[in-house]
């Protein structure tokens, strides 16, 4: 497996090149982006985050303090905005409480034990918790999603409803655990995914790892 791994994670660098993820301008910005792509398209998140930025709420202490009505309507354009802006909060609450909204005393903090934490937070599931390691703080944590799943199913890698923690054990038993390459790997499945293997009518007969 680990030379299959490999081999696909080079063909797809030299047919789409780098992909530059997590597009933002701060850890803080990419971890809540993070949340908002729950559900939806990133050129959504980019329309609410701007929203943020130009209110200057980017910070941790800031975007929590603001009622909570008003951040929904912040990050409408992201889509379910009453639902996400209780899990930003939620989010928040236990950045501010655990690390003081210090991101790098987060980032110290050990890798499994955060992880665990993150994912007591309301709101907070595997993938998110996992983008927030690996792009935010640059833990060596492999991310899955629905992307990954169907590319490797479609490729008979992994079984039809295989759990998060089987398909990432894939990733992260059979790779150099690696931030860069974890998260290049991770984007590159995503191209692949818009691209080629789409949900319906898959473009099989061109795909770069046909």
């Amino acid at each position: 497996m680990k030379l299959g791994l490999n081999t696909l994670y080079r063909r797809l660098f030299v047919y789409f090149g780098p992909q530059h993820w997590w597009p933002g301008d701060s850890a803080f910005e990419v971890m809540v982006g993070a949340i908002l792509t729950q559900n939806t398209s990133w050129a959504n998140v980019e329309k609410a985050i701007a929203n943020l930025k130009r209110n200057r709420l980017l910070e941790p202490a800031k975007l929590y303090q603001i009622p909570q009505k008003r951040l929904a309507g912040l990050i409408r354009p992201a889509g379910y905005y009453n639902i996400k802006a209780k899990r930003l909060r939620n989010f928040l609450r236990f950045l501010l409480e655990d690390y003081k909204g210090n991101l790098s005393s987060m980032s110290a903090a050990d890798t499994p034990a955060l992880r665990q934490a993150l994912l007591a937070v309301n709101g907070i599931g595997p993938e998110t918790a996992d983008s927030i390691l690996l792009y935010a703080l640059d833990k060596p944590v492999f991310v899955v999603d629905a992307y990954t799943r169907r590319i490797f199913f479609r490729h008979r890698l992994i079984k039809e409803g295989a759990a998060y923690q089987e398909i990432q054990d894939l990733f992260m038993k059979n790779l150099k655990k690696d931030v860069e390459l974890f998260n290049e790997y991770h984007a590159l499945l995503v191209k692949l995914g818009k691209d080629f293997c789409l949900k319906t009518k898959p473009r099989c007969e061109i795909c770069p790892i046909k």
